[in-house]
């Protein structure tokens, strides 16, 4: 299980904080960590795997098209919705979200994606349990050993606990609820207007991509399992495409609104303008964060799109979208536009990838606090600085809506 700390750790620390102060300044314990998956271990008999999925299926990449799908529980019963639902992730500590997610054992079957268009009994029933609306009884004969080391820690997909060969798998359905039904029943609705469907209708992007990914969405003869890391960030994305352009129809906000929220080990931050649709996303990773290990200096890295938007996929990552999202959703429950800086800063410490959704559900709580109100750029980047640990300067030199907006604004006065 790769869980160790880029860097050396004094014994002295360790035996003064034995995994409760953090005095290593990491944002968990790595000694701890290394010991969260072995107690659900312990509950599985033999080969026996039986435990109350939330539901949660995992879809891998590698291989594609023929890729491993997952079907995955952990060994306990009752309502373990929480274990998916990443909306309550945020005000769980960390060690205990990473106990909670890799507790989630997964039972491997290889699957061409495309079968999702006539899917065989065993896929099938994992369709199923994937468009479950509630907890279900699951039951998985595993076969072969599971070794507590496989485990998934991935910057785009939430931790996953270790897996082994599914030889049988049991599943004691729940409703899917009559949106689910309604987009899985129609097999002449496009896989963009279900999400569509499905988003209106008050779904979570974490539950459309889960259906998206076990390929229950979309015409039938079009339909393909899409690996989980892919479809996390096609929900984003598509989604966000269609709330920008229905934002782009609305009235520009008349002032520049600033945001911050201050996290452990991250600071996000925010700026709304009043103009047409413009948008960039930023990343500062300090050294000693997950993607700077070994640097001397903070690294500033942002991508961005213009009014009508960009082609290729930004070499930040899901984030982009994932933020974008926030940002859409924010503007829509305005019903205004206007464009978007977005920056993050990232310290010593944060070491431990936890996917996307942590991007997504921090920037979705920032823009429903209360903004700070400014009549210019400047004004609301200064109040930004007084919480950065980059210089100002450093950000601006990269941004793209910065010296856009400053230098070239006459669509705050002019439509496109």
């Amino acid at each position: 299980m790769q869980m160790k700390a880029k860097m050396k750790i004094p014994a002295s620390l360790c035996l003064r904080c034995r995994g409760t102060k953090m005095l290593c300044g990491l944002s968990y314990c790595p000694i701890s960590v290394k010991q969260l998956v072995q107690p659900s271990l312990t509950k599985i008999t033999g080969n026996n795997l039986e435990g109350s999925s939330p539901p949660s299926v995992f879809v891998g990449r590698y291989g594609y098209p023929k890729v491993k799908m997952y079907p995955t529980t952990p060994p306990v019963h009752g309502d373990t919705s929480q274990y998916e639902n990443s909306k309550e992730w945020l005000g769980v500590p960390i060690e205990n979200f990473l106990s909670m997610r890799l507790s989630m054992i997964r039972g491997g079957i290889d699957v061409t994606v495309a079968k999702a268009a006539d899917p065989d009994r065993l896929f099938q029933e994992i369709q199923l349990m994937a468009l479950s609306e509630k907890s279900v009884e699951v039951e998985m004969i595993l076969d072969g050993n599971i070794s507590g080391r496989d485990v998934i820690l991935d910057e785009h997909t939430p931790p996953m606990g270790p897996s082994a060969p599914l030889k049988r798998l049991t599943v004691d359905y729940s409703n899917p609820g009559l949106h689910v039904e309604k987009v899985f029943s129609d097999t002449d609705l496009k896989a963009m207007d279900a999400m569509d469907y499905l988003y209106s209708n008050g779904q979570d992007v974490s539950r459309i991509s889960k259906i998206l990914s076990v390929g229950a969405l979309g015409e039938k003869k079009a339909r393909k399992a899409v690996p989980t890391r892919w479809s996390i960030t096609a929900v984003d994305k598509n989604l966000s495409d269609d709330l920008v352009e229905k934002i782009k129809d609305h009235r520009q906000i008349d002032k520049f609104l600033a945001f911050v929220r201050v996290t452990s080990g991250n600071l996000f931050m925010a700026v709304l303008t009043p103009s047409n649709w413009i948008y960039e996303w930023g990343e500062s990773w300090f050294p000693g964060s997950t993607w700077n290990q070994w640097g001397e200096n903070a690294h500033v890295m942002i991508d961005y799109e213009g009014y009508y938007g960009r082609k290729e996929y930004p070499d930040i990552g899901g984030c982009y979208y994932s933020t974008r999202l926030a940002v859409a959703e924010k503007f829509s429950s305005m019903g205004r536009t206007g464009g978007a800086i977005t920056w993050r800063e990232i310290y010593p410490g944060w070491n431990l990838p936890v996917g996307v959704w942590y991007v997504r559900e921090n920037m979705r709580t920032l823009f429903e606090q209360k903004p700070q109100e400014f009549d210019t750029l400047d004004e609301s980047l200064n109040f930004l600085s007084g919480y950065m640990r980059v210089p100002l300067a450093k950000w601006v030199e990269k941004s793209y809506v910065v010296p856009t907006q400053k230098y070239n604004n006459l669509d705050r006065f002019f439509s496109i």
